[in-house]
């Protein structure tokens, strides 16, 4: 394979007129600059639809598109709304507010569906096809109905016959909510509709863009309630088993995740069908795909439900028989394994045995010790992910001895900038890693309010930064260009 750079910003991070990073042009813009600067990725974590804490790991569906994405003024373009009754929301700010997005865009949204349903024959076969090809919409537009007549509560404090609507349908009549129903599946086929554009539109420029699957579907999302016999738990609903990780240094009493894990030997049986369409679905828009936690797929930590983390056990996961069934339905798409920490050799064994590249952090061995060592081999070498700080803030946190001692390594090896996040760019750049993947923050060399999680926290600013404008970030995207070049990773 090719050397290859690409770029890590989640697509809420990208500028735009209605409050968060969407769509729209904007987002078209961001492809052209990235890609013009020499890069060949771009990785925007996942978009589906997310709960209360606005984490795109623990969302609602694995299938259904998050709604916040869709841009507007493509629903004017489309006809469904007039582009004189658009105005802006929030669009200079460095942050998401995503209720307040929410709420500025769901009265656009519904105007569009009363002039969809206007225009429904104009729309009708594209519409229709996308019902077809969306085996999951209608239970997750059932879903959306429910949740919502249960102010989003959980599935698991409906009445029966709510909670257990997936298993026998007859108990609830439906007629009188089907234009609701029929709204749920409008947001999604525009969702859809959109991003299909915006994938094809980096494709032209040779940018692929690189999506993420989280290993486990969270405990309160459609996945489970609909389809509740693939999960470890009861047909009402109560957990059996619990993901999460057995206890180690920094997590003495374990972790617990609050998912319930896979029922393996019946996804066996049905040759991992889940899986399948998950996967499936992802290569519908993106050409690389990353599967979080793919350790367990070797083997995973199964707590029974209600006990500590610490009372768990490892359990073999499906190995083989999985990764066939993923990489079969990938259509040919690329498959990443995030395979940070420290699993057993089997881990890296299973991963190699097919061919699927692993993850590198610089971050996580950021001392001239450790960065003396050789880089993890099939890796995508990253400076730092989305879980991380930006370079320069975890720099400016060190002791003085530590940030001389990482200067002195770094001008050892003929990297004099004056910045020091621009001379680990260019080292990564340098290295012998087929694929590095570089944050905007790191970039650009940002620090202060600019990191997007802090992973095991409650931080209200979680999944929020945000670049303001279109005013300076290019250039700094265009400073790697030549450094791009030097390191034989442009494309042809």
């Amino acid at each position: 394979m090719k050397k290859r750079a690409g770029v890590l910003c989640p697509l809420f991070s990208v500028p735009a007129n209605q409050g968060i990073g969407d769509l729209g042009q904007k987002t078209i813009r961001m492809i052209d600059a990235v890609a013009a600067a020499g890069f060949s990725i771009w990785q925007i974590l996942p978009l589906k639809m997310t709960g209360m804490t606005h984490s795109p790991y623990q969302t609602l569906s694995s299938f259904a598109g998050d709604p916040i994405y869709i841009n507007i003024d493509r629903l004017a373009e489309m006809g469904l709304l007039t582009q004189s009754s658009i105005v802006n929301c929030n669009k200079f700010k460095d942050y998401v507010s995503y209720d307040e997005v929410r709420q500025f865009k769901e009265p656009y949204f519904r105007r569009a569906f009363r002039n969809f349903k206007k225009r429904y024959e104009e729309f009708r076969k594209e519409f229709e096809e996308f019902e077809e090809e969306a085996f999951w919409l209608k239970d997750w537009a059932v879903y959306s109905l429910f949740k919502g007549m249960y102010d989003l509560r959980a599935w698991t404090e409906w009445e029966e016959e709510y909670r257990d609507w997936p298993l026998d349908p007859t108990n609830i009549e439906l007629d009188d909510y089907q234009d609701e129903i029929l709204y749920h599946k409008f947001l999604q086929w525009l969702f859809d509709r959109q991003l299909r554009e915006v994938a094809a539109h980096a494709r032209e420029k040779g940018l692929a863009l690189m999506g993420d699957i989280q290993f486990y579907p969270a405990y309160d999302s459609a996945d489970i309630w609909a389809d509740r016999a693939q999960y470890m738990v009861e047909p009402d609903g109560r957990m059996i088993y619990e993901a999460g990780l057995a206890p180690d240094e920094e997590h003495p009493e374990g972790q617990k995740w609050g998912m319930p894990t896979y029922d393996f030997a019946k996804q066996k049986k049905n040759g991992f069908r889940v899986w399948r369409q998950r996967i499936a679905w992802m290569a519908r828009y993106f050409d690389i795909i990353r599967i979080g936690h793919f350790r367990a797929m070797d083997t995973y930590w199964r707590i029974p439900a209600g006990k500590p983390a610490r009372d768990g056990k490892w359990i073999l996961g499906p190995r083989g028989p999985l990764m066939e069934a993923i990489l079969e339905s990938a259509d040919g798409r690329e498959i990443v394994a995030e395979d940070l920490g420290m699993p057993r050799p089997e881990v890296a064994e299973l991963r190699d045995s097919y061919n699927v590249q692993g993850m590198d952090v610089l971050q996580y061995r950021m001392d001239t010790k450790a960065l003396k060592k050789p880089d993890k081999p099939n890796s995508f070498l990253y400076t730092g992910n989305h879980d991380n700080a930006a370079l320069e803030e975890q720099y400016s946190g060190f002791d003085q001895n530590r940030r001389i001692g990482l200067r002195r390594f770094f001008k050892k090896r003929g990297y004099n900038l004056r910045a020091f996040h621009d001379m680990v760019c260019k080292y990564v750049l340098d290295s012998e890693a087929e694929t590095v993947i570089l944050p905007i923050q790191d970039i650009c060399g940002y620090k202060g309010k600019t990191r997007v999680n802090v992973p095991g926290s409650d931080d209200p600013d979680n999944w929020t930064w945000k670049l303001k404008d279109f005013k300076t970030f290019p250039q700094d995207l265009m400073k790697m260009k030549p450094w791009i070049e030097e390191s034989g990773r442009l494309p042809e």
